[in-house]
């Protein structure tokens, strides 16, 4: 294979013919001209984030910010939204796979989240073909066929946000004069540069979600990447508008000045409920006094979540923008109908707690799922939104904030995050970043949960139900037994065909650290990374060690 090179960018990895209408000269420089304004200053926010992470590590707390009072006291609001983002009551989420891009906009959610995130493997092929899928949706020429039954575009479908990666995230199948362009900025350009002119026409936007950010200056910057790209394609200023994901506990503090960055381009924030447990280990990971009890029990009922839902919702009403509720990640049980009635009505518990917080909306994971949540939203919202709800009893208090939910620990729950984690981290190896595992939909967020976990409670000696302080033998003795079941599930052939040695080599390596690894999809990807090269070298799939 032969990089193709354009104006400084070079492009590592195989252009398929479908893929060159996305990879044009244009585009690549529309990418290469972000990159080159915007790729330092990721730098630095990265390096920021380690300075940041060595005072939590040295007993320092997360806080509201002294310098930023003024904009937590300000009265300003976000700029008007556009007609098709007023209404959010029902979010459905997912990768961008053919058929997922097809049945989501089908599916009767108001808001479909096509995800280059964590329920994506970032792929060369995952990453362009979806690309061509979104932008054939925009167009509505979107279609297949498979096993005897076409796919199609309904004539109402729902409205687009699309989430690229986060800051933390590099494409390293392509460089701009030597080094790696910023996922979430190859992400948002490809997509913006094909797009937006289109989405304009139709009567909607280019529209985002951002994951992931820790302060507001991160969301400065990417307000500054849509002036930019709005300049540069000829976009009115304020077109582009991003909802923004709450899901790191620094981000908690910083909910006004996040939302005062981006209000010409603001459509609110999100509880990203799973990747904020994880932050909240990580971030907190050197105090004895925040250990989690089992995942399991942490549930948004807690304090702790229910001070932050809240006030997500407080913070964005009063700058007039949707506070989105989280996800449900609970899927179906077809052949379990006992079961699958006591998670339904897990559900619905769920949503109605959101609804009657004042949430503007909610997030689910299956299609399943969407007459619950709308039911209970139309029943209890019936307007587009909850603006109105002021919620002036919820109070900024940094102490609920970090308070932590107590609850058992247990070795079963040491065995399902094992599990878990290895499972998913096979499955994203293979290419799939979205995993139904014991009932439950799992994505990145929810597998790091699992891995800091286990991470959390043997840094810290924890003693389990068994009474017995955890050790690093007992976590390799359970890695092994858990990976025995799987191949006695599987059946040789199907394990020894799967990524499961990798995986729990990875998981391995990230549990028994010293140091808690920031995010298991970057030594991930540099494995998914030698796995594509391999292929391409022996011209088929690449041989699992």
């Amino acid at each position: 294979m032969q990089p193709q090179l354009i104006g400084g960018v070079k492009v590592s990895a195989p252009v398929r013919p479908e893929y060159s209408t996305i990879l044009t000269p244009e585009a690549l420089q529309f990418v290469a001209h972000l990159s080159r304004r915007f790729s330092p200053r990721v730098t630095e926010l990265l390096q920021r984030r380690v300075e940041v992470q060595a005072r939590f590590d040295a007993g320092a707390k997360p806080k509201f910010l002294e310098e930023t009072r003024h904009i937590r006291e300000g009265s300003w609001t976000v700029a008007p939204l556009p007609a098709d983002l007023l209404d959010r009551r029902v979010e459905i989420t997912g990768p961008t796979d053919r058929k997922m891009v097809i049945n989501a906009l089908n599916s009767g959610a108001s808001v479909y989240m096509p995800d280059f995130e964590d329920s994506n493997s970032p792929t060369w092929d995952n990453m362009i073909s979806g690309q061509v899928n979104l932008r054939d949706a925009v167009r509505r020429t979107i279609s297949m066929a498979a096993a005897g039954k076409t796919y199609r575009l309904k004539p109402e479908v729902a409205t687009m946000i699309v989430r690229p990666r986060g800051w933390h995230l590099w494409e390293k199948h392509v460089s701009v004069d030597g080094a790696p362009v910023p996922g979430g900025v190859f992400d948002f350009a490809l997509f913006f540069f094909h797009n937006a002119r289109a989405l304009i026409e139709r009567g909607s936007g280019p529209y985002f979600y951002l994951p992931k950010m820790q302060s507001h200056l991160e969301a400065r910057l990417w307000n500054e990447v849509f002036t930019e790209a709005q300049l540069y394609c000829g976009v009115p200023h304020g077109t582009i508008k991003a909802t923004c994901l709450i899901e790191t506990l620094p981000a908690a503090f910083e909910m006004d000045e996040i939302l005062y960055e981006l209000r010409d381009h603001s459509a609110g924030l999100n509880c990203g409920r799973w990747d904020y447990m994880f932050s909240f280990i990580k971030t907190l990971r050197n105090d004895a006094t925040r250990i989690f009890p089992d995942r399991g029990v942490v549930g948004m009922d807690q304090p702790f979540l229910r001070a932050y839902s809240q006030l997500v919702i407080k913070t964005c009403h009063r700058r007039r923008v949707h506070a989105i509720g989280g996800m449900s990640a609970f899927i179906p049980i077809k052949a379990d109908a006992a079961r699958n009635a006591a998670v339904m009505e897990k559900v619905r518990a769920d949503k109605l707690r959101e609804v009657r917080d004042g949430h503007d909306g909610t997030w689910v994971a299956h299609p399943g799922l969407i007459p619950i949540a709308r039911e209970a939203f139309d029943a209890h919202m019936p307007g587009p939104n909850q603006l109105h709800v002021a919620r002036q009893d919820v109070v900024a208090d940094p102490a609920a904030l970090l308070a932590v939910p107590s609850g058992p620990r247990t070795l079963a729950t040491l065995r399902n995050n094992v599990e878990v984690s290895i499972r998913y981290l096979a499955a994203w190896l293979g290419g799939n970043g979205c995993v139904p595992i014991h009932d439950l939909m799992e994505d990145a967020a929810t597998a790091e949960i699992s891995r800091a976990q286990v991470w959390q409670w043997l840094r810290h000696g924890v003693a389990l139900d068994d009474g017995a302080p955890l050790t690093a033998t007992t976590v390799k003795l359970v890695i092994l037994e858990e990976m025995e079941a799987l191949r006695r599930d599987l059946g040789d052939a199907a394990f020894s065909a799967g990524a499961y040695l990798d995986a729990a080599f990875l998981f391995k390596l990230m549990a028994l650290s010293s140091e808690l690894p920031d995010f298991l999809t970057l030594p991930a990807y540099d494995t998914l990374l030698s796995s594509e090269f391999s292929a391409s070298v022996s011209g088929g799939p690449a041989s699992r060690m």
